[in-house]
């Protein structure tokens, strides 16, 4: 058994509200929301970053990256979506697994994010992830 929250949330272990899942990737709703239908996208296998990746694996989180971005901007319909990658002390995290962040971007939050992040409760996530589930056709 790991430590690492992200291994956990794709073993089953800690429950979130999850949006798509496949055999090499995650995505999920976490209760830090920067804005409506933030979602993280993380590997299933524990990687610290990118780099641990290999070709296949980098290629299977894009795919899905691609996929739920998709089906944000048909849930939220956001301005535009800001995607980052996080991988622990680089991206001022506590947690080392690499992810990858869609926020999406509504015209009147401009381009900065607020810390701390919303914490809405988890109704509000679970509605924002049906929508998202919805637009992935799931």
């Amino acid at each position: 058994m790991t430590d690492c929250v992200f291994c956990k949330i794709a073993e089953g272990q800690i429950p979130a509200s999850t949006v798509y899942e496949d055999e090499d990737c995650v995505a999920f709703m976490d209760i830090g929301q920067v804005n409506p239908g933030h979602v993280l996208v993380a590997a299933k296998r524990h990687a610290q970053d990118l780099y641990a990746l290999d070709d296949a694996q980098a290629a299977a989180v894009a795919r899905g990256v691609a996929r739920v971005a998709r089906a944000i901007r048909a849930a939220f319909a956001p301005e535009g979506l800001s995607v980052y990658q996080a991988n622990g002390a680089a991206a001022g995290q506590t947690v080392f697994h690499y992810h990858v962040h869609l926020v999406p971007r509504f015209a009147n939050d401009g381009m900065r994010f607020t810390w701390p992040v919303q914490n809405p409760p988890r109704e509000v996530l679970e509605e924002h992830a049906a929508r998202i589930r919805a637009a992935l056709g799931l």
